[in-house]
């Protein structure tokens, strides 16, 4: 169990770090961009993707609905710059708490405020599926929407 989480965790670090990335190759003209009506635009992909890790780590201690509204209320970032620093802390919150969880604790059910439960280890493989797929959105949309091509590999 340990190698998977250390693994799964590794993974983790490639794609934050790649995100940050592609947000350094953004500047604030980019984050009204909105490709597609109701859709986010680059810099609320941006924001939401900078609050991943720590939200959906709450999400699987069972945070409740509306503990889940006033994070988001208060940990939101305005400009990509703000998500880029609010990536690496929502990261940083992340690796702290599960540095403290005891072997035997990953294979824990929790449930989340909307009925799915997991073991904590599977809510960690559902933070690093979440994070790829808006990583994939931002890329696409730097390429075809904004003609940036980042030139970051995406995969190790």
């Amino acid at each position: 169990m340990i190698k998977m989480i250390n693994e799964t965790m590794h993974q983790l670090d490639v794609v934050v770090e790649t995100i940050l990335k592609l947000m350094e190759k953004l500047d604030e003209t980019h984050a009204e961009t909105r490709p597609t009506s109701g859709k986010f635009s680059i810099g609320e992909l941006c924001a939401h993707l900078s609050l991943i890790p720590e939200a959906d780590w709450r999400i699987a201690n069972e945070a409740s609905e509306e503990e889940m509204a006033l994070f988001y209320e208060k940990a939101s970032p305005q400009t990509i710059k703000e998500a880029h620093h609010t990536l690496q802390c929502s990261f940083e919150y992340l690796k702290k708490d599960i540095a403290s969880l005891l072997v035997e604790e990953w294979a824990q059910e929790t449930t989340s405020f909307w009925g799915v439960t997991y073991t904590k280890f599977s809510w960690l493989l559902e933070i690093l599926t979440h994070l790829h797929h808006h990583r994939g959105q931002l890329h696409a949309l730097m390429v075809h929407v904004l003609a940036i091509d980042p030139e970051i590999p995406m995969f190790e």
